[in-house]
């Protein structure tokens, strides 16, 4: 039997946790680490931890589930930050994976995602955090633009410096992530997800820009 998340009367969260992982590894091109966490026992949130909604991207998989910070932690911007986890904890998390025809959908009490493997992240909609900018930062401009990420689409804007375009400030950024806003996430073999998302980060060199 899968774990259920339920509060706890001491506004802790009860989670299913397991008394031994399944862990799938390959290292070729394309493939990686993932652990799946399978069944028992119950893992309970720490008073000062949360869980929030969220999604993560691969080259080859879309995940769902509530992740699990730090109560003061914006999940938003989590994973750039210097207490970022090596692996995203997502409960009840459900799976897409793509290749090799249709997309097959997967759901697990637990699954840990490499962060290493991620390409893109952000907390599920409706929910969101304030945005990461001054909007009356001086010398900042928003441009449209494309990233293509496996078999996502995500049209929305990147911030960049109104005196070099985003050409130049590709060039020169060195940054692990870049938020994008405002985005809309397709999939062609996912014809039914339509997204709209305030924020999100993504990897800058390892995606495609179309603008």
């Amino acid at each position: 039997m899968r774990g259920k998340y339920t509060p706890a009367h001491d506004k802790r969260q009860e989670i299913r946790r397991p008394e031994s992982f399944c862990i799938v590894f390959a290292r070729k091109e394309g493939e990686y680490c993932i652990i799946v966490v399978e069944d028992v026992a119950m893992y309970i949130l720490a008073p000062d931890e949360k869980a929030t909604l969220a999604m993560a991207y691969t080259r080859n998989m879309l995940i769902r589930g509530e992740a699990v910070t730090k109560e003061s932690m914006r999940v938003s911007v989590w994973l750039r930050t210097e207490g970022a986890p090596n692996y995203i904890h997502l409960l009840n998390a459900n799976v897409i994976v793509f290749g090799g025809g249709t997309p097959k959908s997967l759901s697990y009490s637990e699954f840990y995602v490499p962060v290493q493997e991620t390409l893109a992240f952000h907390i599920a909609p409706p929910q969101s955090d304030p945005l990461d900018y001054d909007p009356d930062e001086k010398n900042r401009s928003m441009d449209f633009v494309t990233i293509l990420l496996g078999t996502f689409s995500m049209k929305g804007k990147i911030r960049f410096s109104s005196q070099t375009g985003m050409g130049a400030s590709l060039e020169v950024a060195r940054a692990a992530w870049m938020s994008l806003y405002e985005v809309d996430v397709s999939n062609p073999f996912l014809p039914q997800l339509s997204l709209h998302v305030p924020m999100m980060l993504v990897r800058p060199f390892n995606v495609g820009y179309g603008v």
